[in-house]
């Protein structure tokens, strides 16, 4: 009965403008699951965590796309807790070189331009004082973290890139832009497969991880939630690169791509599998981040004139398929979110090694952040 009532409802609001309200909605229900932002993602402490920073960056949108100022202030107070007066973050340890740090930064923007508060321009300069230093490729590409030695990961694209190109508008830095779409170019180059079109998850240089291809350093599969990462960084910073910019057209392509390519992969029921070229496999599922990641990316692409508007049917369906499948209402009128993948990545103790049984086995759970935020800022982009 639950499902056939969000079919019903997932109809009156394509009718309606495409899931605007969905996006409110369900924006809502996060903040009742988690009166405080820290919580989104099943938080159990106070962290400047880069899924908080995904969830926190969708109530800003709601909050843009409402004027109510309830999503507004959900963000600030997090974003006060957890920086002091000297612009000093709670429980960040440069030293650890992790680009996960700096995707919550995204939020601070919006911060101190509503607050005026000097503290959250001081801890957005000590992200960037990290990423001056961090470790990088010998061509220039963050690695993903220090304990990840010469790795990218699709991963950090989305963490580290939007972010700095922001700054570099924000605070005229230009020099910046350069280096953001030099991290593209490489990453592109390193993890891009010409057969299937799709991106493998990571590149090792060193060719070292037991999960790199000898020959070619890469990871042995295409992870659905790492291509979302990396379709939503390509069009998420082209909102900083300038529009005269002579290698802008090149990060376009990649979107033009992208575009072309994931139908291929999309199932019938419009969402996208947690393996994306293995569908047919025993034990691959259709997963809740990569879809909404995939949904997002599309729309706002179509919005922003990338690809073609016929692209936009593909985040329709993606959206059908979330609310007919994926989506729960439950008995006190929240929405819940299911197929989660909980956490995904490579190497590491125990050692993750990049195989299919290895994604398909991770922890699943209902309303991760890294699932729950895409979602929310893909209904708003389809509701334009």
């Amino acid at each position: 009965m639950k499902k056939l009532t969000l079919i019903i409802i997932s109809f009156l609001f394509l009718q309606s403008g495409f899931g605007q309200t969905t996006g409110i909605w369900f924006a809502n229900s996060e903040m009742k699951r988690f009166p405080q932002a820290w919580q989104l993602d099943h938080g159990k402490r106070l962290y400047f965590g880069y899924a908080q920073g995904v969830g926190c960056q969708a109530m800003l949108e709601v909050w843009k796309a409402t004027n109510e100022r309830k999503y507004l202030d959900y963000v600030i107070e997090w974003a006060d807790t957890i920086i002091n007066d000297k612009g000093e973050i709670h429980l960040y340890k440069v030293e650890t070189y992790n680009i996960d740090y700096i995707n919550p930064g995204k939020i601070l923007f919006e911060v101190y331009r509503q607050t005026g508060n000097v503290k959250y321009k001081l801890a957005m300069d000590r992200l960037v004082a990290q990423m001056k230093m961090h470790p990088c490729t010998l061509e220039g590409a963050f690695w993903h973290k220090l304990i990840y030695q010469h790795q990218i990961w699709l991963d950090g694209l989305y963490m580290g890139s939007p972010f700095l190109a922001e700054y570099a508008v924000t605070f005229n830095q230009p020099e910046w832009i350069e280096d953001v779409i030099n991290q593209f170019l490489i990453c592109a180059r390193h993890t891009y497969d010409a057969k299937t079109g799709l991106y493998y998850h990571a590149w090792d240089e060193s060719k070292k991880q037991r999960w790199a291809n000898k020959e070619t350093g890469q990871s042995p599969n295409f992870w659905g939630r790492s291509v979302g990462w990396w379709f939503m960084a390509l069009v998420d910073v082209l909102d900083f690169i300038p529009e005269n910019h002579s290698q802008r057209p090149d990060l376009i392509k990649m979107i033009q791509g992208l575009a072309e390519t994931l139908p291929k992969y999309q199932d019938e029921t419009g969402l996208w599998h947690q393996v994306l070229d293995k569908g047919d496999k025993e034990g691959n599922y259709l997963e809740a981040s990569v879809s909404s990641m995939f949904m997002y990316s599309y729309a706002k692409a179509v919005d922003k004139g990338y690809i073609e508007k016929d692209y936009r049917k593909v985040a329709e369906k993606a959206y059908d398929g979330l609310m007919k499948i994926l989506i729960v209402k439950n008995d006190d009128g929240m929405l819940t979110l299911t197929k989660c993948c909980a956490v995904g990545g490579l190497g590491g103790s125990p050692y993750r090694d990049g195989s299919f049984e290895y994604y398909v086995n991770e922890r699943i759970r209902d309303n991760d952040s890294k699932a729950t935020g895409p979602f929310i800022m893909g209904c708003l982009e389809l509701g334009k």
